[in-house]
């Protein structure tokens, strides 16, 4: 059996857009030809996508950076670049995914199919046959493509399970489990024996089926992080309806209930308020009429309007009949929506990288960097004065030179720009 993973984080990276080009269309018999150079093809979207053939995260812990194809870079003859192909994740249905760096919730896959944007990838820059105008017929310039999304993300699951047991260790929640469904998970007569949440489904008499969480045992104080149920309690929160198992041979069998219900309300407060049917496991090791007066006591002392269900996991005796009424009440009640606090995505589509440091080097030098003044670098012809021209001005619409100005830039000083290196001239700027 696979291991079971409910946390990962990952690295997302999209595709960066190909940068433009500069052509010139020679041919024999075409009069003057002129600029022809290709737009760069776009970069590759990363996208997740929920699906219920996963049912664990193991598969992000042999692998924890995704990155999408970037955009091939424009060629002559005004051929377009290649677009780069999308990157699709599949991820378990129900899990969440929080940005590390804002370190808030950006979706929440909690259907199958569903389909999310996480990172767009980067337009394709354009080519020099695109700065053609009547007055400007020959540009000797082109654009870059924007850059790569990259995102540090936490992907965490909680199943989508519609009945959730609960219970103390060893309540028998595993049997229980393991007669009502196919799930065969380990059994064993010490606490703890189950270490990572199983799902069950449960056939109906008219072929449909239910899903069952089993979700290892609480204990006292788990809200303050003791024993292994608390990491799992996520698992339940979706769930319409809960199933509290409980040990009807021990004889704090209703201290046992009302402790489980406790941490339940510390927990979360809207899952302590879930519907609950009690079961009262082990029916085939204690007397018949002592069980019975259990069920009484717990009508009485806690005011119980569902169902109190006498059954033994073991002999399964009992469990048609409670899965009959669970299959009526989940019937009755609607899909739980768990309240998540998802923001707005921004980050997901924002390729601008406009932001540039500068430091001073001595006393008439000046280093600037930034993402997008590396890419204009790269497409920057420093021998040909129009593309020279065309990156001074982009500098300006940037802020660059008032920035310069702000750290007393000189006339005459030098500034080495993503390694290209200018001349400031108070005249020109």
């Amino acid at each position: 059996m696979a291991t079971f993973i409910d946390k990962a984080k990952i690295k997302v990276v999209s595709g960066a857009g190909g940068n433009g080009t500069v052509a010139w269309r020679r041919e024999k018999y075409v009069d003057k030809g002129g600029p022809a150079g290709g737009d760069g093809g776009k970069g590759g979207d990363v996208f997740f996508v929920a699906t219920t053939d996963m049912s664990t995260l193991l598969d992000f812990t042999h692998k924890s950076v995704y990155k999408a194809e970037r955009g091939e870079n424009g060629k002559n003859k005004n051929c377009h670049g290649k677009n780069g192909n999308d990157l699709i994740i599949k991820v378990p249905v129900g899990v969440v995914v929080k940005d590390l760096k804002s370190n808030k919730l950006v979706a929440d896959l909690d259907f199958d199919g569903k389909k999310v944007l996480i990172a767009k990838g980067g337009r394709g820059g354009r080519g020099n046959a695109r700065f053609a105008t009547p007055q400007k017929k020959a540009p000797e310039f082109c654009e870059p493509g924007e850059p790569s999304i990259e995102r540090e993300l936490e992907l965490e699951l909680k199943l989508i399970a519609d009945v959730g047991l609960l219970g103390m260790p060893n309540a028998g929640k595993s049997s229980l489990i393991t007669a009502i469904s196919a799930a065969r998970p380990k059994i064993a007569d010490y606490p703890f024996t189950t270490l990572v949440p199983h799902l069950g489904v449960v056939r109906k008499q008219d072929g449909d089926g239910f899903v069952v969480a089993d979700i290892p045992g609480l204990i006292e104080g788990a809200s303050e992080g003791l024993g292994l149920g608390y990491n799992f309690l996520k698992h339940v929160q979706r769930c319409k309806l809960l199933l509290h198992v409980v040990d009807a041979s021990v004889e704090n069998s209703i201290e046992n209930y009302k402790k489980i219900n406790n941490e339940l309300k510390k927990y979360d407060k809207n899952l302590f308020l879930r519907q609950q049917i009690i079961v009262l496991n082990k029916a085939d090791i204690i007397d018949g009429e002592h069980v019975e007066e259990i069920k009484k006591e717990f009508k009485k002392i806690f005011d119980i309007k569902n169902e109190i269900f006498i059954v033994s996991a073991a002999t399964k005796t009992g469990t048609n009949e409670l899965i009959n009424y669970v299959s009526k009440k989940l019937d009755e009640i609607e899909d739980i929506k768990i309240e998540l606090d998802i923001e707005e995505d921004f980050a997901s589509t924002d390729n601008n990288d406009s932001d540039f440091e500068i430091t001073k080097i001595n006393k008439n030098t000046f280093s600037i960097n930034g993402g997008k003044l590396k890419r204009l670098a790269s497409v920057t012809d420093i021998k040909n004065i129009a593309s020279i021209r065309r990156f001074e001005n982009i500098l300006k619409s940037m802020g660059v030179f008032d920035e310069l100005i702000r750290k007393g830039v000189k006339n005459q000083d030098t500034m080495i720009v993503a390694g290209i290196e200018l001349e400031y001239n108070d005249d020109y700027y």
